[in-house]
């Protein structure tokens, strides 16, 4: 196990990473707006556990082949980049035959979770982090890495569930106001199909340069 002075210095460190949205936010703000706080509550419980996936694999080395092998690299950060397009594709041409934008189905709890998961497992660059980020605050001395690895993974997990179910919170709660009218409904749903596009559109090209 950690020392305690060592899980209060990466408590700290996680807490400033977290506090600054990236995609994970992002995505977690878009189903928000979308489909109000209880979406976004369940997309950042399936954002973690796709966090748990990593962790997994970088305890046991997976995350270190996948990061040697620029085949596999390429393969699932293209295949994460396109399910996040498609997922805002399918937003943006949900259309009656007049062309009249209708208020798509709400997605079930159990859907989002899973998107959710899809979406955290297929982004290499997390994978990525947690090899980088987690064996910075391991001790050989203090026991197998792989358990350390372990604890603090879990750590940042219920840190992350905290903090980024403030940001679905309180865009669920601002969503809620402002899709009380049909003009207000048709732009969130548009600018929430166009966010994940771009997201994927971010995702395919982030990782060019990573050697």
């Amino acid at each position: 196990m950690p020392e305690l002075s060592t899980l209060l210095v990466f408590a700290a460190a996680t807490m400033a990473l977290l506090i600054v949205p990236g995609p994970a936010v992002v995505y977690v703000v878009t189903r928000s707006v979308a489909q109000g706080r209880a979406a976004g509550l369940v997309s950042v419980a399936g954002i973690h556990a796709g966090s748990a996936v990593h962790v997994v694999f970088a305890a046991a080395g997976i995350s270190a082949l996948l990061y040697a092998s620029a085949t596999a690299f390429t393969v699932v950060r293209y295949a994460g980049a396109a399910y996040l397009v498609l997922l805002g594709i399918h937003k943006l041409l949900r259309r009656t035959d007049d062309g009249a934008l209708v208020d798509p189905p709400r997605a079930s709890r159990r859907r989002l979770f899973t998107q959710g998961i899809v979406v955290n497992v297929l982004n290499p660059k997390t994978a990525i982090f947690f090899l980088a980020f987690l064996p910075q605050f391991a001790n050989p001395a203090r026991g197998p890495i792989a358990i350390q690895m372990a604890v603090l993974g879990l750590g940042f997990i219920v840190l992350g569930l905290a903090s980024d179910g403030c940001y679905a919170l309180a865009a669920g709660a601002l969503a809620g106001r402002l899709r009380r009218t049909p003009k207000a409904r048709r732009v969130l749903d548009r600018s929430s199909g166009l966010v994940m596009i771009g997201l994927g559109g971010v995702a395919a090209l982030a990782g060019n340069g990573r050697h």
